[in-house]
């Protein structure tokens, strides 16, 4: 939103409650990528830090590599810039190397299979393609993106999600025997189709620098997608790789809700950027959802409706500002 509207900001307390608190490596990653391509003053910029002064100057679009230490998440750092760069007027180019399959962030194919269709819908035109796989604790990934410009900021309708159309999944292993990846793949099928259900799934044996394994199930209906995964770690089976998989997806699949937890928190960004008013219902409203319309709210004079309380489906409704290349005041305001 800073860096969008032009508009500095300071963060303070930052993960004040944690064990490790203030910026970790993959938080410290997505402020320096924010940086250079805002042209940004930054204070506070290092590990550890719990407080950080953000100036945006001009965003520009061109040729970006980002580099996030150990397995820091790359789909984080690509999420952090994709929405400025957006509104650059000019395509990026960007390489990140880092995490694409890490706990506690979306795996490669959330992205490229959920996250981007969505938001494509409202005009971001993005790829996200995965050169080399890269697993917790050692990293070593590589993705290259592209994001164009944005001519317009369109809502969002995901109030409801309509016919099941079908049901993917990606198995995938690296430097691990290709079984390790069939089993998942066969215990998915098992547990979708004891519910009803007809499974495809991909088995990948991916490119990587260290050994790994995952499992990510999506569904796509006819007017939104859901997606669910589970990493494989030493001593962990197959089958309960994918038995977490599926219990969430099938979990998902009772309710009524147009999108996951995740995607709601992700979206809320866009649709308060947007040019009209956007709905989505939630199987989950998520603390992260509640920190973004917070924080949204802080810079611009948005309607929003939230109904569900923590923890709890919800239905969300943001009238969006409509905001139109704002870069182009920030060239306007950089050059005096």
């Amino acid at each position: 939103m800073s860096a969008i509207l032009g508009r500095s900001v300071e963060v303070t307390k930052i993960r004040a409650g944690r064990r490790n608190p203030g910026l970790r490596p993959q938080h410290l990653a997505s402020v320096h990528a924010l940086a250079r391509i805002a042209g940004a003053e930054v204070r506070g910029a290092e590990l550890g830090s719990t407080t950080l002064y953000f100036a945006p100057g001009a965003i520009r679009g061109g040729t970006y590599r980002f580099e996030v230490a150990t397995a820091g998440a790359a789909s984080l750092v690509f999420q952090t810039v994709i929405a400025p760069l957006a509104f650059a007027g000019t395509p990026s180019f960007l390489t990140f190397t880092g995490g694409t399959y890490v706990p506690w962030s979306p795996p490669a194919p959330y992205v490229s299979e959920v996250f981007l269709p969505t938001v494509a819908r409202m005009g971001i035109v993005a790829t996200w393609r995965v050169r080399r796989a890269g697993f917790y604790p050692k990293g070593g990934g590589e993705v290259e993106a592209v994001v164009q410009p944005l001519t317009r900021l369109d809502p969002l309708d995901l109030s409801d999600r309509g016919p099941l159309v079908r049901l993917r999944g990606e198995s995938a292993v690296a430097q691990l025997p290709r079984r390790i990846a069939e089993r998942q793949a066969e215990q998915a099928r098992r547990r979708l189709a004891g519910a009803g259900h007809a499974l495809d799934v991909e088995i990948a044996e991916l490119d990587a620098t260290s050994a790994g394994d995952s499992l990510f199930l999506w569904a796509e209906f006819e007017r939104s997608r859901a997606g669910f995964g589970a990493l494989g770690e030493r001593g962990k089976p197959a089958e309960q790789v994918a038995d977490e998989a599926a219990n969430a997806l099938l979990g998902f699949l009772a309710r009524d809700a147009a999108i996951d937890s995740h995607l709601a928190d992700q979206l809320v960004l866009f649709m308060g950027l947007a040019n009209g008013r956007s709905i989505l219902t939630t199987s989950e409203v998520s603390r992260h959802l509640l920190t973004s319309l917070w924080t949204i709210q802080q810079f611009l004079p948005l309607q929003i409706s939230l109904d569900g309380g923590l923890g709890e489906p919800g239905r969300l409704t943001v009238a969006g500002a409509g905001v139109v290349h704002p870069s182009e005041a920030n060239v306007a305001r950089a050059r005096g």
